[in-house]
């Protein structure tokens, strides 16, 4: 028989250790070249899959981003789509935009991308016939847990949603299926900031807890 493992007790300590990480994960551009060992990252990808999923599916797909002409392409879609979204702008918020250092894929050692699988079938469609979106969620969840993974081991996240879908998608050449959710930048951050850089440079504030939480 079994014994069923005694559950940890989170003390006091560790519930503020815990805050601490969350206030200090941070989207990193900037990034050291030094390697990071492949053991790191296949544990950051081994807690990642630690994420809930609807349905137990684990929908969640990672490709790591090697070859140097997989990557230029990719850089080059952020270019295309950077300028795309920089002409929506006018004035000093288009200014503001073109200073913003908004991906560090020069720079970065890692470079993951991380997909939904749109058609798996484990988890047997349990929760998803009403919210099929549920499966991209799920990714989602697994990339949050990549993320605070990182930071305990000293590691930066930066993620790049300033690109175009399709074109990761037939650079890295998977299935049709599977569904762009995140392209990480992974490497030793050169600098840690407890305030996120959009704040300090003056794009977006903080929203306060209170105007996001209805009580009905």
């Amino acid at each position: 028989m079994t014994e069923t493992p005694t559950p940890p007790v989170f003390d006091r300590i560790f519930q503020k250790q815990f805050i601490d990480l969350l206030l200090w994960r941070r989207d990193v551009r900037r990034f050291l070249t030094d390697p990071i060992p492949k053991t790191d990252i296949d544990d950051l990808i081994k807690e990642a899959c630690l994420a809930p999923s609807v349905g137990n599916c684990q929908p969640w797909r990672f490709v790591k981003v090697n070859d140097k002409h997989r990557r230029r392409a990719i850089r080059d879609s952020f270019e295309r789509a950077n300028q795309e979204a920089l002409d929506d702008y006018h004035g000093e918020r288009a200014k503001l935009y073109a200073s913003l250092k908004l991906q560090g894929m020069d720079q970065a050692p890692i470079q993951l991308a991380v997909f939904a699988d749109e058609e798996t079938e484990a988890g047997m469609g349990l929760g998803r016939k009403t919210m099929p979106e549920m499966l991209d969620y799920s990714a989602v969840a697994a990339v949050q847990l990549l993320w605070l993974a990182a930071r305990v081991k000293g590691i930066g996240v930066g993620w790049v949603s300033i690109l175009e879908p399709e074109t990761v998608l037939k650079t890295l050449e998977v299935p049709g299926h599977w569904r762009l959710i995140a392209y990480l930048c992974i490497g030793y951050p050169e600098e840690d900031h407890v305030v996120p850089e959009l704040v300090r440079e003056g794009w977006q504030d903080r929203i306060d807890p209170s105007a996001l939480t209805l009580e009905r």
